[in-house]
């Protein structure tokens, strides 16, 4: 098809249509509970963050191990105090079968021991109940991120290989360190997605706009995320007047990445 210019006469090719974004592929998700209740809950906290849906829920180590090779699913989320068998006795049985799924553990259980075996076994997170929705959205973004990269990643060289190696030692497992004296995690979380959604850079005005807290906190945070590596800065300079500070996302700066409380 042709478009007439009203003015030359010439004609041109009419314009491809734009390819809408295609949607993140479903990540799809086995829960391991015995407390059926418990699982519903896990259950409904993943149909809430895109793009995971559950494809099944298994209460024993022996329906897990069914569950997954007929389910394949992408990730399981293990309870370890299963009533037939130690939920990381799973995990070797797994890969005996060939399945390369990966694990995430959520449970009660805080002995070091657990989680030192949690970290053999090559689990991708651990988190501790009880918890709240927020907890594990972040954990199933995170995780999400870092299939991603591992998916996508074309290794060219060892900085290839680093990359994807930097971004697998990010994830947490332990409790969530402390930020400096008067900031929360909560809103360090909040302005972290914001200034990493935003395309291009942000001012702290914008970036209070777009988290409904104020000004002076946007750039209280904004300027610690500096500080720790988090953002860049950038200045624009206008007619008169100071230069005004934009901030562009570098890297996760939630979780482990946080430096304990007193560091500079």
């Amino acid at each position: 098809m042709t478009a007439t210019s009203g003015t030359s006469g010439t004609t041109a090719p009419a314009a491809a249509p734009s390819e809408a974004p295609r949607a993140p592929a479903p990540i799809g998700v086995l829960v391991v509970d015995d407390d059926f209740m418990v699982a519903r809950v896990h259950r409904a906290f993943v149909d809430r963050v895109e793009p995971f849906r559950v494809v099944g829920v298994a209460g024993t180590g022996e329906q897990a191990l069914t569950a997954v090779g007929e389910l394949r699913p992408d990730l399981v989320l293990l309870d370890l105090y299963l009533p037939d068998v130690f939920g990381l006795d799973v995990i070797p049985r797994l890969r005996a079968a060939g399945h390369d799924c990966d694990v995430m553990v959520i449970s009660a259980a805080r002995e070091a021991d657990a989680v030192r075996g949690a970290v053999r076994h090559g689990v991708v997170d651990y988190l501790l109940k009880p918890f709240e929705f927020e907890d594990l959205r972040l954990r199933l973004e995170r995780y999400a991120a870092q299939r991603g990269r591992l998916l996508g990643t074309v290794v060219r060289s060892q900085a290839d290989v680093d990359r994807v190696l930097a971004g697998a030692a990010a994830q947490p497992t332990a409790a969530a360190p402390a930020l400096p004296k008067g900031m929360s995690v909560e809103t360090a979380e909040l302005v972290e997605r914001t200034l990493r959604e935003a395309d291009g850079t942000l001012s702290a005005s914008e970036c209070a706009a777009l988290t409904g807290v104020s000004r002076v906190s946007a750039r209280r945070y904004l300027e610690y995320f500096h500080t720790v590596g988090g953002a860049e800065v950038s200045l624009r300079y206008g007619v008169a007047g100071r230069p005004e500070r934009r901030y562009r996302f570098r890297g996760a700066v939630t979780g482990l990445a946080l430096p304990p409380a007193g560091r500079p």
